[in-house]
């Protein structure tokens, strides 16, 4: 099941609906990373408000894509990790260091916007 990825000025949304299988995982990676040439964005939110596990091979996905992006010039941010999720998650030892996370889509975009609003500061 392709993911929908919207393109909101600089910034790229991708909004996991459900549960994806591998191969789903990997196009999503593949077609952020061209998509962030294609539109040059900067920022790239990858919500995953819909999912109620995250499983290893997922985590190193999101892991990846983010990875991925900041090569391509752009950070990337997950949100809407829930509770459950986030308890399971730390119980099997699997983490998201180094990735910006947010509650939600809102608190995602606040934080692009601080970190483009620290970097204009600094003269970046």
């Amino acid at each position: 099941m392709p993911v929908p990825i919207f393109k909101q000025g600089d910034v790229l949304i991708a909004s996991i609906q459900a549960a994806l299988l591998d191969g789903d995982l990997v196009r999503l990676r593949d077609d952020i990373a061209a998509q962030i040439g294609l539109y040059r964005s900067r920022h790239v939110i990858i919500d995953v408000t819909a999912l109620d596990v995250l499983d290893s091979f997922a985590t190193r996905t999101l892991r990846a894509i983010a990875y991925t992006a900041k090569l391509r010039g752009a950070s990337a941010i997950v949100v809407g990790i829930q509770p459950e999720v986030a308890f399971a998650m730390v119980q099997l030892g699997l983490s998201l260091d180094g990735i910006a996370t947010a509650l939600d889509l809102e608190d995602g975009l606040a934080h692009i916007n601080a970190s483009a609003h620290q970097d204009a500061r600094r003269g970046r």
